[in-house]
């Protein structure tokens, strides 16, 4: 019989015909043309992906760019409502308005709020015995001088 080097040998050299003659059918069916052509277009792809790569990061990074800006503005309005809020309503309005948002007043809006102090209005402040406010419904009206309609004055007429 055989032996294990003869095997061995004999494999190798049927292996190493079989790469040649592999090689040579693969150049055959497929000319150095056509595989310039297919080398070209895996190129051509390639590029394209990476084009593509390209201008989906761009996208994205464009995209959290006017998010950060879009996030930014809102701030911005948000802020300018309470400062408006504080100068233009009475504290429990600005409380309410700062709760609702992010409690991130800037500074100075702040300490305008810490500042604030909550007095009655003036009218309700205390007066000396007898005398009326200014939301009286008697306030400012003199009873001695009798007043005349309008309708009056075009009877006497």
């Amino acid at each position: 019989m055989f032996s294990l080097e003869v095997l061995i040998m004999i494999s190798a050299i049927v292996f190493c015909i079989g790469g040649l003659l592999g090689a040579f059918i693969s150049r055959s069916m497929f000319p150095p043309e056509q595989q310039k052509a297919l080398e070209e277009s895996l190129s051509n792809s390639r590029k394209e992906l990476d084009q593509y790569q390209k201008d989906v990061a761009q996208h994205f990074a464009e995209t959290a760019q006017l998010v950060n800006n879009l996030t930014q503005s809102y701030k911005n309005v948000h802020d300018h409502l309470a400062s408006g809020a504080l100068q233009l309503t009475n504290a429990e309005i600005t409380q309410s308005m700062i709760a609702a948002g992010d409690q991130k007043l800037g500074l100075e809006a702040q300490e305008s709020l810490d500042e604030q102090q909550v007095q009655a209005p003036r009218d309700w402040a205390p007066k000396a015995p007898g005398q009326t406010g200014t939301l009286s419904e008697e306030f400012g009206l003199d009873d001695s001088i009798e007043q005349h309609s309008p309708n009056d004055n075009k009877h006497s007429a």
